[in-house]
Order: C-alpha cells, then structure tokens, then sequence
C-alpha cells in the first residue's frame, strides 16, 4: 500500500544534538581539536563590569570562522546559514530553540576587538598544524594577490587640499593686478585623460568609506580599490604559514622585508629555522635580497627585465671598480646619482674621458653628441650578480616550478573556496583580520582532513588486522571509536547492545 506523510509539528520532543549530527562530520571534529577559551582572557579588557551582556567571545569567533569555511562573506548569511545547520549548531554549543545574535553584532565586534586578537588566533592553529608534524617550515613560498575592498572607484573625491589650492588660487588671481596663467596649480592644468574627464589616481582622490584602499590595475584585473595579500605557504605541506593585508598598490619588493620579519619571527616561536624563500620576480630588489643576506636566508628570485649581467663591447674590472671597452679606454668611477623617476634608486657612474674617446672609431655610435662614453649601474649590482649565477642552476629551476605550484593553488584556494574574493570589512586593520581568519580557516580543513584520515587509517588496519570475536575486539576499537566520536571509555563497557550497532555503522563508514 502506498504510503503518505503527513506533516504535523510536535509542541514538545525530546531531541539531542549530539546524537544527530555524524561521528565523521567536519565541525563535529573540528569542536574536538580546537579549544578557544583562551579568547576570554584576551577579551576581557575590551568589556567592563557592568551594562548589558555581548556576545561570547568565542561564539564570535567561531561564527566568524564558520563564514570562511562555507565561504560566505556577509555577516547576515552567516547568522541565516548557521540556525538551519545542526553541525554548526553544535559546533557552537546552541540548541535549536536558542535566539542567535544580531547579524550587526559580528561587524561591530570585529572592529572593537583588536588586529592582534586574530593574528594570535592564526598563529595557535598554525602551532597545532606544526605540533603535529604537518609544517616543515624550512622553505616557504611567497606571493600575492589582489583583493576587492570593500568601496567602490565611481564614488572617489578629490583630497580636500587640492581643492582648497584651487581655491587660495584663485582668491589670489582676483585680488592681484598681474594675471595668473603660468601658475601650475591653476584649474585648468590639473590631469585629465583622452577624453577630456578628470583623471583620478591615489594622488589625488581617495574613497571617504575606505581611506585606505587603493586604486590599482593588473593583467586580468580591472581598476579599482584593492588590498594586497601577501601570503606564505610551506613547501613541504602547502600550509599557510603567514598572511598580512597591504595596501593594493604596495610593491611586492617593497613588502617582502616586512613580510620576511613576521615568518622570520612566527618560525624562530615554533623553533624552526627558515633557511630558503622561493618568489617570482616581482619580489626582486636591492632590499630584498639585502634583507635575504641579513637574516642568513637562501632566496630563489629572478632578478627583474631590467637587469644586465653584462655590457656588451665593455669588461667590468673589479679590483680597480672601472668598465674597460673594447678599444682600450676605461670607463672610471664618477659618483652616485638618483634616479630621475625614484629618488630612492641610487646608481653608479662610469664614465670615460673625451681624451679616450676622440680618436676611438666607434665614437658616433658609442659616445653619441656628448663625446664621452656613461654607464650606470644599481649599487646592489653585487647582489643581483649573485643571484644571478644562482638562478642558473639546476636546483634554482626547480624551484621556480615549486614555488608557482605551491602558493598559486593556495592563493586560489583562499580566494574563491575561503570567503577572500572580497574585504567584508573597511581599513587595512579590518582587511587584515579578514585574511588572518581566512587563512586561520583553510589551515583548519587541512589539519581536520589529515586527523580524520589519520584515525579513519588506523582504525581500518585494525579491524582488518583482528581475527578474534567481537569480546576481544572491543578493548581496542573503543578507544579509537570514542576519538572520532567524542565518547568515553567506559560508556562502551556499559551499552554493549549499543556499540555492536554502532561498530556497523562505523565498518560502513571506513568504505
């Protein structure tokens, strides 16, 4: 006979959440390993004695951590998502008929608690990645990527001094008896492009809503406000191992000391010694590698296009510091000099004499109008040099092809399966929390993967391995049952009846 439900709610049930959510669910695991109770000690100066009650700080935290996981970046689809979800209800210790906190609450709490609140989250499960022997930590990989802010180009203003220069200028062109045109602040010199539109840059116009996002433009990426995130990922496992929020238009070459002391630091508290750094060219500069030297680091990172190992038609004679060419004359020491485009890149001159060069026959096409042969060349070329000839090896190429095989994947992992496509938040402290709990996040299903795979392998062997009846089996697959599921050692010996119908189930889960 055909059957048919009929649907008609119960007043009163009698309904526990850990018996309904599966041994092997991944927020059931993963409220066994991860203890934040440290969050009430780390909170508690934010918070005084009296007025109303806020949010468990840890609730926070985990609904917060719920959200990357499931990758969703909206406060209000966090809070929808998590009352529907057994798991996460007992994920975070809610019943189903217990009110949740306004979806407001989450944004007004992460900007009240502080940027190293989250950093220090990261750094305690990165410890249990490393604790389980999961992280060499020995070489790491170095990249970037932009992320969206929080704020959109089309509602930039001009910066409010430009503006008021204009107008002091033109207060100044009406009370004076002289016109004036050749003045550069005037209106009609400010930047406009092809069109004619006023052209806006970082220079000159910013967002009110964010202030420190930037505007920035990329192969593959269009222009607008972006925050940068720099990210390092162990070569060995393919954990993340550091992430910090710059603005978009922060250099990598810029950024990679910084980012540099925090691994540095991050390793040295686990003891472990950093000995290798693979990044692409982006990263290359003289305080880059620089920095590399300082801190005893082997670093892998092509020198950039601009580069120059040798001059073609000249010989660099390093005992007496001057360029011989191949007509004899030498090219002395003259100086140092600033680039014209940034002061903070420094060069060498190389110059020969007009003496040298009069009678050369090559002295149209080499010496041009001006007579006299110059070369330029970066004070960290010694550096460059260095790296070069390292770059030309065998193991150098391999770990070229390493590193974009490890941090690219992860960097795409965390953008389009971790809630990072776009900054929930707004400032660069805001963007750095977002990343932190991302990347605190993606550490997470890779440590619960690994430790449910651990358990899942061993108890495998041991069935397969044991011959006897179940009276011998029990002893052992216990301990290894009530691991995965949260159950003590002597419930067992006391439900009997109920472990065999369990074991059945958990046979059918190994497969």
């Amino acid at each position: 006979m055909q059957g048919k439900k009929h649907q008609q709610e119960k007043l009163f049930i009698s309904f526990q959440l850990s018996d309904y959510v599966p041994a092997d669910n991944f927020y059931r695991r993963l409220k066994g390993i991860l203890d934040l109770n440290f969050l009430y000690r780390d909170t508690a100066e934010y918070y005084g004695q009296e007025g109303q009650k806020s949010i468990d700080p840890v609730v926070f935290m985990k609904l917060m951590l719920v959200g990357y996981l499931e990758n969703i970046n909206s406060d209000r689809r966090i809070v929808g998502m998590a009352r529907m979800r057994m798991d996460i209800l007992y994920f975070l210790g809610y019943n189903l008929d217990e009110d949740f906190p306004w979806h407001s609450t989450l944004s007004r709490t992460r900007r009240l608690y502080g940027e190293t609140l989250f950093v220090g989250l990261f750094k305690k499960v990165l410890k249990l990645c490393i604790d389980a022997g999961l992280v060499n930590g020995k070489r790491q990989a170095v990249d970037s990527a932009l992320i969206q802010a929080n704020a959109s180009k089309d509602y930039m203003l001009e910066r409010r001094v430009l503006d008021d220069v204009f107008t002091y200028s033109k207060e100044l062109e009406t009370n004076s008896e002289e016109p004036l045109a050749d003045k550069p602040w005037k209106e009609k010199n400010k930047p406009r492009d092809k069109d004619g539109e006023k052209k806006i840059s970082n220079a000159t116009h910013y967002n009110p809503s964010d202030p420190d996002a930037r505007l920035t433009k990329k192969p593959g990426k269009p222009l607008d406000l972006y925050y940068r995130s720099q990210v390092s990922v162990d070569t060995e496992s393919h954990f993340i191992t550091h992430i910090q929020a710059f603005p978009g238009n922060a250099a990598d070459n810029i950024s990679l000391p910084q980012v540099l002391e925090h691994i540095t630091e991050t390793m040295r508290d686990n003891h472990i010694h950093l000995k290798e750094i693979l990044a692409d060219t982006g990263y290359s500069s003289g305080e880059s590698l620089q920095a590399l030297l300082d801190k005893d680091m082997l670093g892998y990172i092509p020198n950039p296009g601009n580069y120059k190992n040798s001059r073609q038609g000249f010989m660099y004679d390093a005992e007496n510091d001057w360029y011989v060419c191949s007509n004899g004359a030498k090219l002395t020491f003259r100086g140092i000099t600033s680039s014209a485009k940034k002061q903070t890149i420094q060069k060498r001159i190389y110059q020969s004499s007009s003496s040298d060069c009069r009678s050369c026959p090559f002295r149209a096409d080499c010496a041009g109008k001006s007579g006299v042969k110059r070369l330029t060349d970066s004070l960290d070329k010694p550096l460059y040099d260095q790296m070069h000839r390292l770059m030309q090896t065998t193991k150098a190429k391999n770990m070229s092809r390493l590193r974009s095989a490890t941090v690219e994947p992860v960097l795409g992992s965390l953008i389009n399966y971790t809630g990072m496509k776009r900054i929930n938040a707004k400032g660069l402290s805001q963007a750095n929390k977002c990343m932190n709990l991302a990347a605190t996040a993606y550490n997470l299903k890779k440590l619960i993967k690994y430790s449910f795979k651990k358990v899942k392998t061993g108890a495998g062997a041991l069935l397969k391995a044991t011959t006897g009846g179940f009276d011998a089996l029990l002893p052992n697959i216990s301990v290894s049952y009530a691991f995965n599921c949260n159950y003590s050692f002597n419930q067992y010996f006391k439900q009997r009846y109920l472990l065999i119908s369990r074991l059945a189930l958990f046979k059918l889960n190994l497969h």
